[in-house]
């Protein structure tokens, strides 16, 4: 594969990890006007060292990185998300990385439910719980998960194509 068509296959595939954050986005957003859930994106805690020309910076990490999404949900539940997409067959389990892993585990020592969603090029997602995240050697043999291996955990859609992540 040429470098540009290395190029063209990231912002492709940088695309649709945007479009799938959109929807998520999106989707947490719904669930808060109906008042049943109010779940937040965690910004990457970054400094911005230097400015650069078209709206490019650089920067450096502040603190370790937490999940994505944390909120709570009707009744005082916490909820924890961390959103992974991919347009491979398959979702290593390092795409969680350690920092986001210890994170997870505190959170759900705690008390709250942690789940890795996973955004799939079929346009598929799905709600796995942390534990079986955690544990996907042992429960599947490899440390990665296939749209098939995971299929129980698939999240439906509404009519209005919000993702029922919370049901």
């Amino acid at each position: 594969m040429t470098q540009t068509e290395e190029q063209r296959r990231g912002r492709r595939s940088r695309a649709k990890g945007k479009a799938f954050e959109e929807l998520l986005d999106k989707t947490f957003a719904y669930y808060s006007e109906k008042g049943f859930a109010k779940v937040e994106k965690n910004q990457e805690p970054v400094r911005i060292i230097r400015s650069l020309e078209n709206g490019r910076f650089i920067a450096c990490f502040t603190k370790k990185a937490q999940a994505d999404y944390k909120g709570t949900i009707k009744g005082g539940r916490t909820v924890i998300f961390e959103a992974k997409y991919t347009e491979q067959d398959r979702l290593l389990q390092n795409a969680v990385d350690e920092n986001e892993s210890e994170y997870m585990e505190i959170h759900e020592t705690l008390g709250a439910r942690c789940f890795v969603i996973c955004g799939f090029a079929s346009g598929n997602v799905y709600r796995v719980p942390w534990g079986v995240w955690r544990n996907m050697k042992r429960i599947y043999g490899h440390k990665y998960v296939t749209e098939e291996e995971i299929k129980q955990y698939q999240v439906s859609k509404s009519w209005n194509d919000m993702l029922l992540i919370l049901d």
